[in-house]
């Protein structure tokens, strides 16, 4: 028995960086044993069915054949269709009201606490607003993420420490899901 998973690789081919080109990812996550792989635009996500592991021993196997064959380092988290959904259908925002350059989510490698972003005034943002989720954060950036101040607010090291985190738009978010769909 397989089970469908969806890796979202942080930080590639943006501004000629870290260029992975996604034939080669396919062709990669192939070479690793896994089946079923497709990936969704050139920006890291691809979707896999593996027959064993887990989501984190899966984007450790991944990061280190990414690094032997690339020659650098990314990070990876992979997350299964069910949490997929999860965080889908879990958006705390109308999500059917808005376009997709103004609702995103940040995954994160592990869970996050309130306190964690509590020197933040959300006042201070308004009318972008942020929210907690399962190994997640919600970002309603009504002009989009690259004029977000608050985007750039959270990304910050001292938020951001101890953890990886990748940020996907709404459409992508919902493509993931399809993708993963059984």
């Amino acid at each position: 028995m397989t089970t469908r998973y969806a890796a979202l690789l942080r930080g590639i081919n943006v501004g000629g960086h870290k260029r992975v080109p996604m034939a080669e990812l396919r062709a990669l996550i192939e070479e690793l044993g896994h089946t079923a792989v497709a990936t969704h635009l050139q920006s890291g996500n691809a979707v896999f069915d593996a027959a064993s592991g887990d989501e984190q021993s899966l984007a450790v196997e991944l990061e280190r054949g990414i690094e032997d064959r690339f020659g650098f380092r990314v990070d990876c988290l992979v997350r299964d269709a069910a949490y997929l959904r999860a965080i889908a259908d879990n958006c705390p925002f109308p999500a059917a009201e808005l376009e997709g350059k103004q609702l995103h989510v940040t995954y994160l490698s592990d869970p996050v606490g309130p306190e964690r972003f509590a020197e933040i005034d959300p006042a201070a943002f308004a009318p972008e607003e942020f929210r907690i989720g399962d190994r997640a954060l919600y970002l309603y950036a009504p002009n989009g993420l690259g004029r977000s101040k608050l985007a750039e607010a959270l990304g910050r090291p001292r938020f951001s420490r101890g953890i990886v985190a990748t940020t996907r738009n709404w459409n992508t978010v919902v493509k993931l899901v399809e993708l993963t769909r059984s």
